[in-house]
C-alpha cells in the first residue's frame, strides 16, 4: 500500500514530504504566494488588450479628422502678426512768430473740426493790417485824382480844337488868297501890285503859323490826356497792391487762430501759454478718425488676395474684441523699393529673401465693432487674418 501511495503522488507532482514544512508557516511560501497572486489579478499588459487598441484607434481617428478640419479651415485664411494700425496724422505748425495767448486743454481729447486750439498774440498783425488798409485808401485817393486830371486834360483838348478853328479858317482864307494874287499876276503883272502880292504872302505865312501853333495846343492836350490816363493806370496799380497787402495781413491775422483742421484726438501737444513761435514750430498732433491697418504680407501669400475680401482683426490691445475689415488696398511694389537706399542685389553672394508686400485694410463697422469706441490709434500691433478662399 504504502508503494502505491508513493507511486500516486508522483504521477500526480505532488510530494507530501516537501510541502510540509510549508505548511506549517514558513515565510518563504506566503511570499510566494502573494507574488502569484498579484499576477493573476495583474492579467495581461496594457498594450495586449483589445480595449488599449480600440481607444487609441479612436483617439488617432479624432486627432486626424480635428487637423484635417483645423487645416481645411486654415487654408481659407492669409494672416500675419506684422500689422500695424496706421493713420494720416495731422501735425500743426505756427504760420507766424509770436506768444501764445491761448491754449486749449485739449490733451488727449476729442476736438471737432474747426475747434480753436491755440491763439498767438495780435498785436504785430493788427498793425500790418492797418498799415495796409492805409496804403490802399491812400492808392484809391490817387486814382481819383489821376481820373481828375484825365478829366481836366480833356477839357484842354476841347478849348484848343475850340481856339484852333479860326486861325485855321484864316490861315486857309491866307493862302486862298495868294494863290489867286499869284494866278492874276501871272495873267497880267500890272493886275496885282507888288505890295498887294507881298502883304498877301505875309498874311498866308502868318494865319499858317497861327493854325500850327493850334494844332500843337491840342496835341499837347492830348499827350495831357495821356498822360494823366497813365496816372490812373499807376494808381490803379498802386490800388492792387495795396488791396493785395490788405489780403495778405488779413490772412496773416488769420494765421493767429489755430483750429483744427479735422475731427480726431489731440495729442503730443508741447507748447503753453507764453510760449513764444516761429513759423514751421510744431504746436501739437491730431489723430484723425479715420484709421486703417497697414499690414506686410509676405509676397507668397497675395496669389489669392483681392480687393474687397473680408478680414478678421484681432488688437493685441484688445484680444477679446473681434474686429471686421476688407482689404482695401494692395501696394504694387515691396517695401525695401521704396527704402531711401534700395538694396543692390547685382552681388555674387545674393540671397534670397522673401519680401514684404504692404497691404492696406480698412475696418468694416457695420459689421463689426466701431474702433472709435476703444483708444486705439497707430502703430498699435495687430493681427489680422484675410479669407481668401
Amino acid at each position: 500500500m504504502s508503494d502505491e501511495t508513493d507511486r500516486d503522488d508522483s504521477e500526480t507532482g505532488e510530494h507530501p514530504e516537501e510541502e510540509r514544512p510549508h505548511e506549517q508557516g514558513g515565510p518563504e511560501s506566503g511570499e510566494d504566494q502573494g507574488d502569484e497572486e498579484d499576477e493573476e489579478d495583474k492579467g495581461p499588459p496594457l498594450y495586449k488588450r483589445p480595449r488599449f487598441w480600440i481607444i487609441l484607434i479612436l483617439i488617432v481617428i479624432l486627432v486626424g479628422v480635428a487637423g484635417t478640419l483645423w487645416w481645411l479651415h486654415k487654408r481659407q485664411y492669409e494672416s500675419t502678426d506684422d500689422a500695424f494700425v496706421d493713420a494720416h496724422i495731422v501735425r500743426l505748425a505756427a504760420q507766424v512768430s509770436g506768444q501764445l495767448t491761448a491754449v486749449a486743454p485739449v490733451d488727449n481729447r476729442h476736438v471737432p473740426a474747426g475747434a480753436l486750439l491755440a491763439t498767438i498774440e495780435p498785436d504785430a498783425a493788427e498793425a500790418t493790417l492797418a498799415q495796409a488798409k492805409a496804403q490802399a485808401l491812400a492808392a484809391e485817393a490817387q486814382i481819383q485824382q489821376a481820373e481828375a486830371q484825365v478829366r481836366a486834360a480833356e477839357a484842354q483838348r476841347g478849348r484848343a480844337i475850340a481856339q484852333a478853328r479860326q486861325p485855321q479858317a484864316e490861315a486857309a482864307k491866307a493862302a486862298a488868297d495868294l494863290r489867286r494874287y499869284v494866278a492874276l499876276r501871272r495873267l497880267d503883272p500890272a493886275a496885282v501890285a507888288g505890295t498887294q502880292l507881298d502883304q498877301a504872302r505875309a498874311q498866308a505865312t502868318s494865319t499858317a503859323a497861327q493854325a500850327a501853333a493850334a494844332r500843337q495846343a491840342i496835341r499837347d492836350a492830348e499827350a495831357q490826356i495821356a498822360v494823366a490816363r497813365k496816372q490812373v493806370q499807376a494808381a490803379q496799380a498802386q490800388k492792387a497792391s495795396a488791396e493785395a497787402q490788405v489780403k495778405a495781413a488779413g490772412v496773416t491775422f488769420g494765421h493767429l487762430d489755430i483750429r483744427a483742421p479735422i475731427s480726431g484726438q489731440v495729442v503730443n501737444r508741447s507748447v503753453n501759454v507764453g510760449s513764444y513761435v516761429s513759423p514751421g514750430t510744431q504746436l501739437m498732433a491730431i489723430v484723425p478718425d479715420r484709421l486703417w491697418i497697414t499690414a506686410n504680407f509676405k509676397e507668397t501669400q497675395l496669389s489669392r488676395m483681392r480687393r474687397g475680401q473680408p478680414v478678421d482683426i484681432k488688437v493685441d490691445a484688445f484680444p477679446d474684441v473681434h474686429f471686421k475689415g476688407r482689404v482695401d488696398s494692395i501696394q504694387h511694389g515691396a517695401g525695401q523699393a521704396f527704402a531711401l537706399l534700395p538694396a543692390q542685389n547685382a552681388t555674387g553672394n545674393y540671397v534670397k529673401v522673401v519680401q514684404r508686400v504692404p497691404v492696406r485694410i480698412l475696418f468694416d463697422t457695420k459689421n463689426g465693432p466701431d474702433p472709435r469706441d476703444y483708444p486705439i490709434g497707430p502703430g498699435m500691433s495687430v493681427t489680422p487674418s484675410v479669407k481668401v478662399r
